[in-house]
C-alpha cells in the first residue's frame, strides 16, 4: 500500500465510518488538524473509533494517549505511524 492510497483511505475512514455530514474525502486536507475547533473538529469519541478502524483497516494498533496524541494529529502524522508500524 503507498503513502497515497494510506491517506485516501484514512480520508474515507474519518469521513464515513465517523459519520462526517458536511465534508468530503477529498475536501480533507493532509495537514489539517483533526481535533479541536480549529481543525476538523473531531472529538475523543471520535478518537477512539479511528483508533479501533485504524486497527480493522491496517493491522495497526495505536497503544496509549503517548503515542495517539502525535499520530492522531493529521492525515499525513497518521499515515506516517502506519507506515512506520507496518515496516516494522
Amino acid at each position: 500500500m503507498t503513502t497515497n492510497e494510506i491517506k485516501k483511505k484514512l480520508k474515507n475512514i474519518i469521513v464515513h465510518e465517523l459519520n462526517l455530514e458536511d465534508i468530503t474525502p477529498e475536501e480533507i486536507d493532509d495537514d489539517i488538524i483533526l481535533f479541536g475547533q480549529d481543525g476538523l473538529g473531531l472529538d475523543s469519541l471520535d478518537a477512539v473509533e479511528l483508533v479501533v478502524q485504524i486497527q480493522k483497516y491496517f493491522g495497526v494498533e495505536i497503544k496509549n494517549m503517548e503515542e495517539g496524541r502525535p499520530a492522531l494529529r493529521s492525515v499525513n502524522t497518521l499515515s506516517d505511524f502506519i507506515i512506520k508500524r507496518i515496516l516494522k
